[in-house]
């Protein structure tokens, strides 16, 4: 059974720091591919960065600020998030996404595990 746990969420001002941490079990693959999301309230679910077989991806307006990373041995993915700004306040989530072939994306229909999410408040 995959689980994904997320950790290292809380509350913020503007310009501050947050990691968050997934822990994943159950993932056999030989190749995993993980991702972050967030889902602020009333929008949709959207991708924040993506990490597979050491390559990256990047939303748009998080680049430069946060960056994706793991921890292979400890089956463990991190989130650093820098500059916070308020509209970075959102649920975030991990993703999973299993396979042979499976390049880092931001598409959350390409996922096919998710953990429970950790809230993240950034105040101005």
């Amino acid at each position: 059974q995959v689980q994904l746990v997320e950790s290292g969420g809380g509350s913020v001002q503007a310009g501050g720091s947050l990691r968050l941490s997934c822990a994943a079990s159950g993932l056999t693959a030989s190749r995993v591919c993980m991702g972050w999301f967030r889902q602020a309230p009333g929008k949709e679910r959207e991708g924040v960065a993506s990490i597979s077989d050491g390559r990256t991806v990047y939303a748009d307006s998080v680049k430069g600020r946060f960056t994706i990373s793991q921890d292979i041995a400890k089956n463990t993915v991190y989130l650093q998030m820098s500059s916070l700004k308020p509209e970075d306040t959102a649920m975030y989530y991990c993703a999973a996404r299993p396979g042979w072939w499976v390049s880092a994306t931001l598409a959350k229909d390409q996922y096919n595990y998710w953990g429970q999410g950790t809230q993240v408040t950034v105040s101005s």
